[in-house]
């Protein structure tokens, strides 16, 4: 199961422009100039999770886990920092990949945001 999860994972975030894979800390992570936007994690230290950690703007961690605490919690390690934690059985390949665009975005060069991220205004 934790093969195809990242089968999926790696197909939608390869997907987004100038994203590379790179394996850090014994876990693959889904970068853009460097700059890590989501990590891949298998059983992490027996939590028995298969999840994506991904940046989220500031916000939508406390919020999203909070509202559906199913689906999103807050990593160890990354969370302090606004990370979001997804356990990826839970989502539907549209809704893992707009989350995966949500965090690139976080971390994404302008001219790249242009061609992924919609620009959103306060009423």
């Amino acid at each position: 199961m934790a093969t195809d999860q990242l089968k999926r994972l790696r197909k939608i975030c390869l997907a987004l422009p100038e994203a590379t894979e790179k394996v850090a800390w014994g876990a693959p992570t889904f970068r853009v100039k460097d700059k890590m936007f989501a990590m891949f994690v298998n059983n992490h230290h027996n939590d028995g999770r298969i999840a994506l950690w991904c940046s989220a703007a500031p916000g939508v961690q406390a919020m999203l886990v909070e509202a559906e605490p199913r689906k999103f919690f807050v990593p160890p390690y990354v969370g302090p920092r606004g990370w979001l934690g997804l356990h990826l059985h839970r989502f539907k390949d549209a809704e893992l990949a707009f989350h995966v665009r949500q965090a690139y975005c976080v971390v994404a060069p302008k001219k790249l945001k242009a061609a992924v991220c919609v620009e959103t205004s306060e009423f």
